[in-house]
């Protein structure tokens, strides 16, 4: 038979992982290869970009998709497994687990897809028609942003797994990535472990150490972090002697903290775990390259010389 899409695997996956076993995704790819009857041919068959095998392609978007939608939640490195949620799903299942079944039925799937979506364009979810409205280039744009949304969450959540000794490190190379505090073992020099699955210190905002930044990192799972915890820090910056300072967090800040370092003398910038993600991603920290693309346009102005 023909590979499935990603869609025609979802269903499947999840009633694979309702004997509640935490499963590795590269053996959930087998046994489904085994269940839709995949040839040697169409296990092996690759993308058009040659980077990665199709099925196994699908397979990681399916595990994607139900992540988001709380189906299945994540159990370590390449791991899964099914949720309360998945086992009520299962209990009285659709026919097939689609995009838009996704869509109106579990409110935190719409809010992935929103932060996918182009802050200007597309309305719909893909795979519901609303392809046949966009030009190629809109819709190689509307992929663009459902990858790189897709990698932010799957990053952070990965980062929320590791050891406080390797969160110390993403945080050091992140700051450095930027341009912060020299060189690694420079900035490791002045930032440490806070002993609470954090890191904090004092880092030259220049080369020259004209000026230095207070970093406290901490690494939440789903704790949001209120004003309390950064008013003590804006005081932290005192003794630092310190007029600028940066708060990272894996987890979300609330309003009244955002509110707080917008009315206080001090530069304090709030990073959350989206952010964290995203900056990540722009200084190529914890992410690799696979493929590059690039969008081609005629040019008129080489032609102008044979329209005159």
């Amino acid at each position: 038979m023909a590979i499935p899409d990603f869609q025609s695997i979802m269903l499947p996956l999840l009633r694979l992982a309702g004997d509640g076993h935490v499963w590795l995704t590269h053996d959930a790819r087998d046994r489904l290869a085994d269940e839709f009857r995949l040839t040697d041919n169409e296990r092996e068959q690759l993308l058009p970009s040659g980077t990665q095998r199709t099925f196994a392609n699908r397979v990681a978007w399916a595990v994607s998709y139900l992540k988001q939608a709380q189906l299945v939640g994540s159990a370590g490195r390449s791991k899964f497994q099914i949720t309360d949620r998945g086992r009520a799903a299962l209990a009285t299942p659709p026919t097939r687990i689609t995009i838009r079944y996704l869509m109106d039925n579990f409110p935190e799937f719409r809010e992935f897809k929103e932060r996918s979506k182009p802050k200007a364009g597309r309305t719909s979810a893909p795979g519901d028609g609303s392809e046949e409205q966009e030009t190629p280039e809109e819709r190689f744009q509307s992929a663009e942003h459902t990858l790189r949304r897709a990698l932010e969450i799957e990053l952070l959540d990965r980062i929320k797994q590791v050891t406080p000794t390797f969160f110390e490190q993403i945080v050091l190379k992140l700051l450095t990535a930027m341009g912060y505090g020299g060189s690694v073992e420079e900035a490791a020099a002045h930032l440490g472990r806070g002993g609470d699955e954090g890191v904090d210190g004092v880092i030259n905002e220049d080369k020259l150490g004209l000026d230095v930044v207070y970093v406290q990192a901490k690494r939440y799972q789903d704790q949001t972090v209120g004003r309390p915890a950064v008013q003590g820090f804006a005081g932290s910056l005192e003794g630092q002697r310190a007029r600028k300072g940066v708060f990272i967090t894996t987890s979300q800040f609330s309003p009244e903290a955002r509110e707080f370092v917008k009315r206080i003398e001090k530069r304090i910038v709030l990073i959350d775990g989206q952010e964290l993600a995203r900056l990540m991603i722009e200084h190529n920290v914890g992410v690799t390259e696979v493929r590059r693309y690039s969008l081609l346009r005629l040019d008129e102005t080489f032609f102008e010389e044979a329209d005159a």
